[in-house]
């Protein structure tokens, strides 16, 4: 697992579409009607690896997100709950390939948190309001190398942002910002201290709960939860495995209001495992029928809504990734989005969930374009 590159690894291939569908899915054997809607940014690319990418959804179902252009640049944007796109830029966003700005997390208030990419490659927070003014920011002792500096994932009700930044020996460290721009960095006990090992904050609850993970200095991942007070409990699910590259959590984690943490599992064998995590401490482990059993393959857990339903996606025998959405009481449903590819790594993402259940992600076609959806149970 990589700081800054993770993220990124759900992204293989992605792109556009402008259809209201109604449709039908497959949950635990019966079918389940569903609406889905699939979008496209104006400027998005229409190549391998380029498209559209949602992040993050709120209450009010805006979307934030970011797309590639043809030149492999990315750009921020917000979808209203009504369909209009706004694009945006951060001020020092570079214009070369894999530069520009992201969008990761939007809270009830259309805040967004997110990084943007110089032209020299160095990471910068962001945060920008819903009326556009956007504020970027530094973590003391971020790096200011390629692929070195601060990354905002996630952010509360009160503004609050958590995300990792990487050091000048591109270690990670977590650390969390109030809105009014004060910055704590923290860190993991068991976090190691070589290149591309440290501590990541990913997400972040109403209450000032933040979840996310630490590479070890054997290149292991465990998954940890930070109390507003700054107390931090490591835990790791029961079939993680313990070799390098294997673990509990990362780049793909969330919390809800109750504290509940929704994330996945590697096996040793390099298969993926979703996982709920209860605030008295309790892991399940679940895969979504149908998840292949080779590395790279089988089930990861994004996002967890109020409800205790959480969104992800599986990828099957042949690698194909289609959505799911597993309700509190265990209940499967998958789905796929018309148009998705069957191809290796193509297919449907889910990557967020709202208060009322609806899903945004993106799926990516045969042609390894993305295009943004938004499902409604």
């Amino acid at each position: 697992m990589h700081f800054g590159t993770q993220r990124n690894r759900s992204a293989a291939g992605i792109l556009s579409g402008l259809t209201f569908i109604m449709g039908a899915i497959l949950a635990a054997g019966s079918v389940q009607a569903q609406t889905i809607t699939t979008f496209n940014a104006a400027g998005a690319g229409t190549g391998s690896n380029q498209g559209t990418f949602p992040k993050a959804i709120n209450t009010s179902g805006e979307i934030a997100g970011y797309y590639v252009d043809s030149g492999g640049v990315n750009h921020g944007f917000v979808r209203t709950s009504a369909g209009t796109i706004t694009e945006f830029e951060a001020a020092g966003a570079g214009t070369g390939i894999n530069q520009g700005t992201k969008a990761y997390g939007i809270n009830t208030a259309g805040t967004i948190a997110g990084v943007y990419i110089d032209s020299r490659g160095v990471r910068h927070g962001f945060v920008r309001t819903s009326g556009g003014t956007i504020t970027e920011f530094n973590a003391t002792g971020a790096g200011t190398g390629n692929d070195q500096g601060t990354y905002g994932f996630s952010i509360n009700t009160a503004g609050t942002i958590t995300g990792v930044y990487t050091d000048s020996g591109t270690v990670g460290h977590g650390f969390v910002r109030t809105s009014g721009g004060t910055i704590t960095a923290f860190n993991a006990t068991g976090a190691g201290t070589g290149i591309n090992q440290g501590t990541a904050g990913v997400s972040i609850d109403t209450g000032g709960t933040i979840v996310g993970y630490y590479i070890d200095s054997g290149n292991v991942s465990h998954g940890f939860s930070r109390s507003s007070a700054g107390t931090i409990t490591e835990f790791n699910a029961t079939g993680a495995g313990t070799g390098s590259g294997q673990g509990t959590g990362g780049l793909d984690m969330g919390i809800n209001t109750a504290k509940t943490i929704t994330s996945y599992c590697i096996d040793s064998n390099g298969v993926y495992h979703g996982f709920s995590r209860s605030s008295a401490g309790t892991i399940t482990e679940f895969n979504a029928s149908g998840s292949g059993t080779k590395a790279g393959q089988g089930t990861v857990a994004f996002a967890i809504n109020t409800a205790g339903t959480i969104a992800g996606y599986y990828a099957d025998s042949g690698t194909v990734l289609h959505g799911f959405s597993r309700s509190s009481s265990g209940t499967i449903t998958k789905f796929n989005v018309t148009g998705a590819g069957t191809g290796s790594k193509q297919g449907t993402y889910a990557s967020s969930i709202n208060t009322a259940g609806t899903i945004a992600g993106w799926y990516t076609d045969s042609g390894s374009v993305a295009h943004g959806y938004l499902r409604t149970p």
